[in-house]
């Protein structure tokens, strides 16, 4: 048995027409977020997807233009960085040859400066191998905060690196970690970055965390843009 509405037929017609107003309204939104969704720039998009990368408006140039390069934008204070360490590592030694491993400190905020100049006048000494994962360890399983540039100086002659702690105090406030410092923040700049660890291959493509959603996934879009590059390359 049909019911019937309490309502007035003249009630009943407005609500209708409100329904109608309101489905047309929805559709019309839909619609235009759509047309909205459709003109977001590629990189948008490519995130949204889950591709896990994002794409640069305009490419960098690479240190080595026959190599497809991987960079790594890192902070030793930082605890993602910390924990990406493994899987990072693990990749660089079974990395293919033709992919050329670098690494940048940009200080992208001022309390990151000290571990930036260490990392770099680690580099200008040599000595990066023996102090990169024991600078980690320092601050993150010893916590140890190492922002003295003396106490990192300290720390480092206890590493037995043939360097002295004076003179690795003296590199960190060299011309030529100087140098490195305002060419990290360049790079981080062009490149888009906001946080750490991020990772860009080849000058185009920029990865991490917050785009790839994992450790794993982060590796996998370093290999698929990499091997991607290679071929390209011819």
């Amino acid at each position: 048995m049909s019911q019937k509405s309490d309502l007035p037929q003249e009630s009943t017609a407005s609500i209708e027409l409100l329904q109608r107003r309101r489905f047309m309204a929805t559709a019309s939104g839909l619609a235009v977020a759509t047309a909205v969704g459709a003109a977001l720039p590629l990189e948008a998009l490519q995130a949204q997807s889950g591709q896990g990368y994002k794409t640069l408006a305009t490419p960098m140039a690479t240190t080595d233009e026959s190599r497809v390069e991987v960079l790594e934008f890192f902070w030793f204070g930082c605890p993602h960085c910390y924990a990406f360490e493994p899987a990072i590592n693990a990749w660089k030694d079974d990395k293919p040859e033709y992919v050329n491993f670098v690494r940048e400190a940009p200080p992208l905020n001022p309390s990151w400066e000290q571990h930036s100049r260490a990392f770099y006048a680690g580099e200008a000494l040599g000595i990066t191998d023996g102090f990169f994962d024991q600078m980690f360890n320092r601050i993150h399983q010893d916590r140890q905060p190492m922002r003295d540039p003396k106490k990192i100086a300290k720390f480092i002659e206890t590493l037995d690196l043939g360097v002295s702690a004076d003179k690795f105090v003296k590199a960190m406030g060299s011309y030529t970690v100087q140098t490195a410092l305002g060419r990290s923040m360049k790079k981080a700049r062009q490149a888009g970055v906001t946080g750490v660890p991020s990772i860009l291959i080849n000058g185009k493509y920029l990865t991490g965390g917050s785009l790839a959603g994992s450790h794993e996934n982060i590796i996998r879009v370093i290999n698929e843009l990499s091997d991607a590059e290679h071929k390209a390359a011819g």
